[in-house]
């Protein structure tokens, strides 16, 4: 049997469709014999049921969840686990000995009544496509096919966001299927195995420009713990269906706070290096 638990920092991490990592227990006899942290990078919300799917995994561990994106994993056969916090660890082992609770889908989109959940700010290029494709999204040798690499990612100035090196694991995913930005995506759609390759991305093949929507502002007096709150500063709000999502202080006065709630790569120009492993 395999748990995978959306992951940061050794916790459980606030929402199934921001994930950056997942990481993966292997379980034999009811117990714990090994695991594994795995990227996420380019993968949407309903991408990443196909991610897991490709994994092998049985069951999920996470916070929030839409609807939509649950019934995708239930209908590839994996179980639910939905409003979960808390380490890691500590909640695999409560859903061996049948303790663990889920909140059923408790996410949506909307911003409204929101809590402050504390400062988190993860690492990695995050997680931002229109998600998973039953089609392929366009043609390449690769395209339809399950591959293997790894990649470095880097802003124009040389600032390191990302790297699979790092975590010394190699990131899999399904090529063309729309599990990953679509620069990448078309760059390892005519790779050769073994080949190295270095791209450049306009933001409209990577996270997509910045949405002036994805701005609002909300009266400090309504939002608990943002009075201690500076800008430039990542936090996680909560609304009142239990949705957490990642969001910049832009702005803020005695009153008043303003938050950003797009991507943290929206509108930038990146760089990938990406080395191709296999192809299956």
């Amino acid at each position: 049997m395999k748990i995978a638990v959306t992951f940061n920092n050794g916790e459980v991490f606030e929402h199934f469709g921001h994930a950056e990592k997942f990481k993966v227990y292997e379980v034999e006899d009811g117990k714990v014999v090994s695991s594994e942290v795995i990227g996420t990078v380019g993968a949407g919300h309903g991408a990443m049921a196909g991610l897991l799917s490709d994994n092998s995994i049985d069951a999920l561990i996470c916070g929030g969840i839409g609807e939509a994106a649950s019934e995708i994993l239930n209908e590839k056969g994996i179980e639910v686990y939905s409003g979960i916090s808390g380490n890691a660890d500590e909640a695999v082992e409560k859903f061996l000995k049948g303790e663990l609770e889920s909140g059923g889908a408790n996410c949506d989109h909307h911003h409204e009544d929101e809590e402050c959940e504390g400062h988190s700010c993860s690492d990695g290029c995050g997680s931002c496509c229109s998600g998973c494709h039953h089609e392929p999204l366009f043609e390449g040798k690769n395209v339809g096919k399950k591959v293997k690499v790894h990649y470095k990612g880097t802003l124009n100035d040389g600032t390191q966001f990302d790297s699979s090196y790092d975590r010394g694991e190699p990131l899999e995913f399904e090529c063309g299927m729309g599990m990953m930005i679509l620069g990448f995506d078309k760059a390892v759609a005519e790779m050769e195995v073994g080949e190295i390759k270095d791209i450049h991305l306009m933001p409209e093949e990577a996270y997509g420009e910045v949405d002036p929507n994805a701005f609002f502002i909300v009266d400090i007096e309504n939002l608990p713990g943002s009075e201690n709150l500076n800008k430039g500063e990542q936090v996680y709000l909560r609304n009142a269906y239990g949705q957490a999502f990642p969001v910049t202080v832009v702005e803020k006065d005695d009153k008043k706070i303003k938050f950003d709630a797009n991507h943290e790569m929206a509108g930038k120009e990146l760089n990938f290096k990406i080395e191709l492993l296999e192809v299956e």
